[in-house]
């Protein structure tokens, strides 16, 4: 077997799994709550330290910051047809009926976490501090438009 071929075997039989997770819209729903949720977690040590509620380190912002870069861009794919009903779910009807615009903030989110990946990477707290007050306004932003309270 050559290795590119093996490699492309490889990496299709990894994409299986992911493929199978959204065989419904409520395993979709889950997923990109799941991703949110743990973003959120990793988000959150990042800002405590930014806010000074927790003591400075910048290995381990580096740490949490690369983990909230990688999840940024997990949870979008999730938001497919038949996502807008399935239950609990929060997001507003907006999603879909403005679609570039929630395309545009989901881009936004994403290019933001890069932005904070890159200020813990290198280290300066005042850069990591701007770093999560952008991020922090972005998702604020997004969720003022298009989530809300819990529906069934």
């Amino acid at each position: 077997m050559k290795p590119r071929f093996a490699i492309a075997v490889l990496l299709g039989s990894l994409c299986l799994p992911a493929l199978a997770q959204f065989q419904t819209p409520e395993a979709a729903i889950k997923y990109r709550q799941g991703a949110f949720s743990v973003m959120a977690a990793h988000f959150s040590r990042v800002a405590m330290m930014a806010q000074g509620i927790q003591p400075f380190d910048a290995k381990t912002a580096a740490e949490n910051a690369e983990l909230v870069g990688n999840l940024s861009r997990l949870p979008f794919t999730a938001f497919g047809p038949g996502t807008d009903k399935g239950a609990p779910n929060r997001s507003k009807d907006e999603i879909w009926k403005e679609s570039a615009k929630f395309k545009a903030a989901s881009d936004k989110m994403v290019a933001e976490a890069a932005k904070l990946e890159a200020a813990a990477r290198g280290g300066d707290f005042e850069a990591l501090k701007t770093a999560v007050g952008t991020l922090g306004r972005s998702c604020k932003s997004c969720h003022d438009d298009f989530r809300g309270s819990k529906r069934e």
